[in-house]
């Protein structure tokens, strides 16, 4: 079952209405409508907003890996087949050219699977910065794909 399919049966299961689920978390109707159509993905944050307002654990609207991983799965360019082994050395390649910090902060987000915040935390930064850096560094990453499978043929 997709993400939006099961937020509408938590919702529906709660008794609540689209409009009703939006008022609690403070979005609008519409949004909730993406949510559950599936043109929109909630990040981790959300998800544990929404299933908090349906009294459902997080894990039954979406797990953290699920959420996590969809963050990069749009990296790898259309059309090529990348072994997970090939996958996961290209990443590792990509984070020793990084900086410490970069890398320390991709590695806590994606394979430790912390939060924002949790990472802010740790690096003595705000939750923006954190989100900034790693923006940055999941875009160069994404440039580091595509100039590797371009150069690979595939």
């Amino acid at each position: 079952m997709e993400i939006g399919s099961r937020i509408a049966a938590a919702r529906t299961a709660a008794g609540l209405t689209q409009q009703e689920l939006a008022d609690k978390l403070f979005v609008s109707r519409h949004l909730v409508s993406k949510w559950e159509q599936g043109l929109r993905r909630p990040d981790l944050k959300t998800a544990e907003l929404i299933a908090s307002a349906l009294s459902v654990p997080c894990d039954s609207i979406i797990s953290r890996e699920e959420c996590v991983f969809g963050e990069l799965q749009g990296l790898i360019p259309k059309g090529t087949e990348l072994t997970v082994e090939r996958l996961s050395a290209l990443i590792s390649r990509f984070l020793r050219q990084r900086t410490e910090t970069e890398s320390d902060i991709f590695i806590s987000r994606y394979y430790l699977l912390q939060s924002f915040s949790q990472i802010a935390m740790a690096h003595g930064m705000g939750e923006n910065q954190v989100r900034s850096r790693l923006s940055k560094t999941v875009k160069r990453l994404g440039e580091y794909l595509k100039e590797e499978c371009e150069n690979d043929g595939h």
